[in-house]
């Protein structure tokens, strides 16, 4: 996923000095992301929650999001059926269960609402700006 932000530098104040600005662009691209990542981890959770018909607590408190460096990844810890589960594994191919999908479901519908879910986001740090 990217963000892209347009940002007109032909102004003065707080954020025509380099670093200020690179700071707090660099702060805001954070919030960003973990906004986004928020998003993703519920978004994860509410389709295993439509999909599995008899839940077992294990496998969806595994579910977490982290921070990588300036990313943030949603992930299961890497339980060992995690990839059957999503659909990913050899043995998809030879049963019937296809897989629940719901991380790249999950991944397609906030994809989609990353402006939505960041433009707050984006306010918030303008207003913090004096803009």
């Amino acid at each position: 996923m990217s963000i892209d932000i347009t940002v007109d530098t032909s102004w003065t104040g707080p954020l025509s000095d380099p670093g200020v600005f690179s700071t707090e662009m660099r702060k805001l691209a954070d919030d960003a992301v973990w906004e986004v990542g928020q998003q993703a981890l519920a978004e994860v959770h509410r389709l295993l929650d439509l999909s599995i018909k008899h839940p077992t607590p294990y496998y969806e408190t595994q579910i977490r999001m982290e921070r990588v460096q300036s990313d943030v990844s949603v992930n299961d810890r890497g339980v060992v059926y995690g990839p059957w589960l999503e659909g990913q594994s050899s043995r998809n191919k030879t049963t019937r269960f296809k897989g629940y999908s719901s991380f790249r479901r999950a991944a397609q519908r906030v994809e989609g609402q990353v402006k939505i879910l960041t433009d707050h986001v984006v306010e918030l740090h303008v207003r913090r700006m004096g803009g």
